[in-house]
């Protein structure tokens, strides 16, 4: 897969209520929707569809956060345990 529909695979969008926007549309406030299962605008129980003004907001990524190290830029090895550390040279009893 190229990385060109990789990342339009994640492409998301919220709801941006309109002026005198409905409270179908208030529930949505906050949430991102991947895109391609947005809900279409107007929303079936919108009171005012023929006025509505409710439109999306664009995002790149449906992740509001980065969630992993990496994504914040950190490095992808991870960091040595701390505490005892077995050697390949130590040999220790496994079955007692």
């Amino acid at each position: 897969m190229a990385t060109s529909s990789i990342k339009s695979s994640w492409q998301a969008v919220s709801v941006v209520p309109g002026d005198a926007c409905c409270a179908a549309v208030q529930e949505l406030r906050g949430q991102r929707f991947l895109a391609r299962n947005a809900p279409r605008l107007p929303l079936p129980a919108c009171t005012s569809q023929d006025r509505c003004q409710c439109k999306y907001q664009r995002y790149s990524d449906r992740r509001a956060a980065p969630r992993r190290a990496a994504d914040e830029g950190a490095a992808s090895t991870p960091a040595p345990p701390s505490g005892e550390q077995r050697r390949p040279g130590e040999r220790r009893e496994r079955r007692r």
